[in-house]
């Protein structure tokens, strides 16, 4: 089964992310920040990847998914964003933002679960 790696400051969607993953067969791996979540994207070669927009700073999530993009690291990338509620933006994918989905949070299961297999399934039914 697929690997996913999660990257959330928030340990209450950490763990429901988690929980509803791997209720579903995938194996997770996590990190609370930025510099943790390079680490085990790094070591562990996820299949997917799930990040959060607002960690240590409000845009630490762009920067990261950015390095992973700049290093050839091309796993999809599920952002979570409670930025356009807060702010009223929209995001988009674009070059600055180097994913393939934006999610508001918070996110039920059944969401979760639908864009995780879209995006596995694209990347070639892993």
């Amino acid at each position: 089964m697929a690997k996913i790696a999660i990257i959330d400051d928030d340990p209450d969607i950490l763990d429901a992310s988690s929980l509803v993953l791997t209720s579903k067969g995938y194996e997770v791996v996590t990190a609370t920040n930025p510099d943790d979540g390079y680490k085990i994207v790094k070591e562990n070669s996820p299949d997917l990847i799930i990040l959060d927009v607002m960690m240590n700073e409000p845009d630490d999530g762009f920067f990261l998914a950015q390095k992973f993009r700049k290093e050839k690291i091309s796993s999809p990338i599920i952002m979570y964003t409670s930025v356009s509620k807060s702010l009223g933006m929209d995001f988009g994918v674009n070059e600055l933002v180097p994913v393939d989905e934006f999610v508001e949070k918070p996110i039920s299961p059944e969401q979760l679960i639908e864009k995780v297999e879209k995006l596995l399934h694209a990347k070639g039914g892993v």
